[in-house]
């Protein structure tokens, strides 16, 4: 089962070796992983999707909790939350394919932030389903390259 979590860490060098460190020394995978400051400049903010059942999760919120420069652990699973991922994606664009491109960023409410002679640079927010549709979309298109950030979560409410 996939879980989201997120991790209240003190924003100075080697953290997130430490968190990462953690993960792959116990055989855990980190799907992805997206780490900024927070309001705070003396907080950052890691949101780690990784897989395990139980108890495998519940050790790695053990051992992220006694880790020393992290503040607060909150698992998501089980929480109403609003998550995003953001992908930039570069895409052929010639003659024989620009309306149909222009047609598939209106649908999905994506932008252009660069246009060259020959492709386009698209970026798109949504749930990682709504990515990953958008990205299968382009492919028979062609797509010169990929960024995805990784999910961001928050929880609802209060």
């Amino acid at each position: 089962m996939r879980h989201t979590i997120a991790v209240l860490v003190e924003n100075e060098f080697g953290v997130l070796s430490r968190v990462a460190g953690l993960f792959s020394g116990r055989g855990f995978n980190i799907e992805s992983l997206c780490v900024a400051e927070t309001t705070d400049p003396k907080v950052s903010r890691m949101t780690i999707v990784t897989s395990g059942n139980d108890q495998i999760i519940e050790q790695i919120l053990k051992q992220l909790n006694k880790l020393v420069p992290v503040l607060k652990v909150i698992d998501f699973t089980g929480t109403e939350t609003v998550d995003r991922e953001l992908v930039l994606v570069k895409v052929n664009a010639d003659n024989g394919n620009k309306a149909e491109v222009l047609r598939l960023v209106d649908i999905f409410r994506a932008k252009i932030v660069d246009v060259a002679p020959r492709c386009y640079t698209i970026e798109m927010t949504g749930g990682e389903g709504k990515v990953s549709a958008f990205l299968q979309m382009l492919r028979p298109i062609g797509i010169k390259e990929v960024v995805r950030t990784g999910k961001i979560a928050i929880s609802r409410g209060a």
